[in-house]
């Protein structure tokens, strides 16, 4: 017989020891609305519980109450009522914890009324509830290339993924988080490829958490980052299958929570969040064009207010002649110092797209077209801002956009505003100031113990290119050399192709 386990909370933290009996576990269930206990057979002492909005009702109906009913005369103890359900995966336990568990995962429990020691299990959770009907991408969209994207069922997930990576060498590593609401978490990597150290870091890291509930991955995702006090993202987060299964060829670590639309890669770098799978899709020189553009947008979005309030705060020398003219008569009539005209608007554009964020598509559409053109509009002519600002804004706005990760997307916003702060007190100076405690920042972060700035700091001269372009494929053959991967070479290109082969020389 199997032991029976105790549910242990950590007294240090104020939790109490508790023990637990299967008793305890349907009294504490039946305080639910959703959790239904009746007797399926008249006048005989056995009894069916379960969560009814876990379970599927059809294979209830069907499945088991019918052949309940109609052999009801045969049945004496449980395990009569094993050999007439046609369905598998029952199982008979009298351990608390499995019970709850299964109970919480879709299961029905059967059991004699006079003895509740022996609880009979039957998994009948109804896999699409809460699924979507489309699996589409909602914020990472593509032109080119695939369009699926994970879903709320990690089930689901799971098997996108080991559709696109068909081999054993795929591991899938399963967790549970949560001391109160048991949360599945699946870890995948590819055997023979991953570092078994990043492996091993994510597997102590999840093991080690103690919360009561773990609501989605982006949760998880900072529970289990180096470093939590940063506004840059450590983790990739994407809904695209398609970044997933590249990550885990190229020999990082895939995190799939139960509940999560998203995926959690490390260990990643900061310019991979300059990457697009899309870049893959397209010749090389094309992409390397988009990245580039990409990673131009990201800085001219954090430093255009920031060199403009400098600029017209203490450098005004730098500004040339032709231009002068125009910038005088842009701020004329303007009543307040650059550093305020600069946070008004900084501060509109955000809340325009928050509100467009918030709201349902097709208002929040309108509200951030019209809404941008009437209140910019409205600014110029009111004099409370001039328009050479106004076009640095709006561009800015625009540069952030260009960011393929959200996230990276958002703190790119916030830099902006320490850096006007900055440039308003300290001009040009406060600007280089900024920048190296950025610089300094950055280059103490970590993802799974991998530097955050790598090739630039450490530099590593082979990496760099490849960091700012999307290499053609012949140069593309080998796996990133910082993931530090078992298997380097992904494929060997051919060297001496004939660019007249296949021709007729006749």
């Amino acid at each position: 017989m199997l032991r029976r386990k105790r549910w242990k909370k950590k007294t240090d933290k104020g939790y109490e020891t508790v023990e637990k009996s299967i008793v305890k576990v349907f009294e504490v269930a039946s305080k639910s609305s959703d959790f239904i206990t009746f007797s399926p057979i008249k006048d005989f002492p056995l009894q069916i519980s379960y969560f009814e909005t876990l379970i599927d009702k059809t294979i209830l109906q069907e499945s088991v109450l019918l052949f309940l009913k109609e052999k009801a005369n045969k049945i004496q103890t449980l395990s009569d009522v094993v050999s007439i359900i046609p369905l598998e995966g029952i199982t008979i336990s009298n351990e608390a914890n499995q019970v709850e568990r299964a109970l919480l995962d879709g299961s029905i429990a059967i059991y004699m009324t006079d003895n509740k020691e022996e609880i009979l299990l039957i998994e009948l959770s109804d896999s699409r509830l809460g699924q979507r009907e489309t699996n589409d991408t909602q914020n990472e969209f593509s032109v080119i290339g695939p369009k699926i994207g994970f879903i709320e069922d990690i089930r689901t997930n799971l098997n996108l993924i080991r559709e696109q990576i068909n081999t054993a060498d795929l591991i899938y590593e399963e967790f549970t988080v949560g001391t109160r609401a048991k949360t599945k978490v699946v870890v995948a990597y590819l055997e023979g490829i991953t570092n078994p150290e990043y492996v091993n870091t994510v597997r102590q890291r999840i093991s080690d958490l103690d919360i009561d509930i773990s609501f989605d991955n982006t949760q998880l995702e900072q529970l289990i980052a180096d470093n939590s006090r940063t506004p840059f993202p450590l983790y990739i987060s994407t809904e695209r299958v398609d970044r997933a299964v590249e990550s885990l060829v190229q020999g990082q670590v895939v995190m799939i929570s139960d509940k999560s639309s998203y995926a959690i890669i490390g260990p990643a770098t900061l310019m991979e969040f300059f990457s697009n799978p899309e870049d893959y899709y397209l010749p090389s020189f094309i992409a390397s064009f988009f990245k580039l553009i990409r990673i131009i947008g990201m800085i001219f979005s954090i430093f255009a207010s920031a060199f403009y309030v400098a600029i017209l705060t203490y450098h005004f020398e730098v500004i040339p002649k032709d231009l002068l003219a125009p910038i005088i008569f842009s701020r004329a009539n303007v009543p307040f110092p650059p550093v305020a005209e600069a946070l008004f608007l900084e501060i509109t554009i955000d809340l325009l797209r928050e509100a467009g964020a918030r709201l349902p598509s097709k208002i929040g559409q309108t509200l951030g077209i019209v809404g941008g053109i009437v209140i910019g509009q409205a600014t110029v002519e009111a004099a409370l801002t001039s328009t050479i600002l106004l076009i640095l804004v709006a561009l800015a706005a625009l540069s952030s956009f260009t960011t393929p990760i959200y996230k990276m997307s958002n703190a790119v916003r916030l830099l902006r505003y320490p850096f006007i702060l900055i440039a308003a007190i300290w001009g040009g100076f406060g600007i280089f100031i900024g920048i190296i405690i950025l610089i300094v920042h950055l280059s103490r972060l970590k993802s799974l113990g991998v530097p955050y700035l790598l090739p630039l700091y450490p530099y590593r001269k082979g990496g760099v290119g490849s960091s700012f372009i999307r290499p053609n494929y012949p140069a593309h053959s080998k796996r990133s050399w910082y993931l530090r991967p078992l298997s380097v070479i992904r494929y060997s290109p051919s060297t001496d192709k004939d660019p007249k082969e296949g021709l007729n020389h006749e």
